[in-house]
């Protein structure tokens, strides 16, 4: 176990540090001044080139860059140029919405599209089959906003079940909150579903055809502890890795979702910082979106061993 994580581990720093980098060069190609977006419609070249110096814009990439990292290092994200609020008091206030969402959606996505694929693979060729994989290449097919306008005319303005838009913090009142997400999540979850469901049929495939599989059944065990003990538990390696990566999607924002259902999570923060040239917003979202892939990385690493002992000593 030690022998996987602690290479993974010690790839961490330099990731991040060329996610950092990457991003920093990557949106000097934007188009246009953050300067003259925050000096208003006179744009006066002495204000310009005063906020200009404010934002170290006139110095060079590297020192930028450096001054940045350096802020960094003390746990400092930045400063807002546009809202002129603290970048990790923006994150802090929109994380936990996004996170809410993304947990709702990765719960559904996994208690729709694994059983369907664990069902898809054990009656293969059959119209069971064929029906699961129908299913599942439509909610490939669909467009999630067009997904979500649909539920809002259905549950919100037909049967008036559940609200069409808006936020409620999970800690102001749970049943609420629960009402304003469950559609989002749904149409998030929907679609990751069907990738779990195509992913867990095929691997789930393969373990059907294994040794130990076919000895399992002639030792006189059940066709249900045959499938769900021994095939699924190493079927799962693959969709585990899957899951991790459509986890960290999630956490990065759902753009479309969140404006479909007015959601004021990390998707519409991000959007609203590129289109104002808001550098440091930018910049801090994708850095903590990037550290979430890696620590979701690393949480994979871990379910591996716990899935299939025979890669603790690996």
């Amino acid at each position: 176990m030690n022998g996987r994580i602690g290479p993974r581990l010690a790839q961490v720093v330099p990731t991040l540090l060329l996610v950092s980098l990457l991003v920093f060069g990557l949106q000097q190609l934007m188009p246009g001044d953050p300067a003259l977006l925050l000096a208003g419609e006179d744009q006066d070249p002495a204000v310009v080139a005063e906020i200009r110096h404010q934002l170290l814009l006139d110095r060079s990439l590297p020192v930028q860059y450096l001054h940045w990292l350096g802020r960094l290092l003390h746990g400092d994200l930045g400063y807002s140029w546009r809202l002129h609020q603290p970048v990790a008091a923006l994150v802090t206030t929109k994380l936990p919405v996004t996170a809410q969402l993304a947990a709702m959606a990765f719960l559904i996505a996994v208690g729709i599209g694994v059983p369907l694929g664990v069902l898809a693979a054990t009656r293969k060729n059959r119209p069971l089959d064929y029906l699961v994989s129908g299913v599942g290449l439509a909610g490939l097919s669909t467009p999630t906003f067009w997904l979500g306008i649909m539920l809002i005319l259905l549950f919100s303005v037909q049967l008036g079940w559940l609200p069409p838009s808006g936020y409620v913090s999970l800690f102001d009142n749970w049943r609420q909150s629960l009402a304003t997400t469950i559609m989002p999540a749904f149409v998030l979850g929907a679609a990751i579903s069907a990738t779990l469901m195509r992913h867990t049929r095929s691997a789930m495939l393969g373990a059907l055809g294994q040794d130990y599989v076919r000895t399992a059944r002639a030792k006189g065990l059940g066709e249900v502890a045959v499938v769900l003990r021994h095939a699924l538990r190493n079927a799962l390696v693959p969709v585990v890795t899957l899951g991790a990566l459509e986890l960290g999607t999630l956490l990065s924002g759902a753009v479309l979702t969140e404006q479909v259902f007015s959601i004021p999570g990390f998707g519409k923060l991000i959007v609203d910082a590129v289109f104002n040239r808001d550098y440091p917003v930018v910049q801090g979202v994708v850095l903590v979106t990037a550290s979430a892939y890696v620590l979701l990385n690393l949480l994979a690493d871990l379910l591996y061993v716990l899935i299939n002992p025979r890669m603790r000593g690996l």
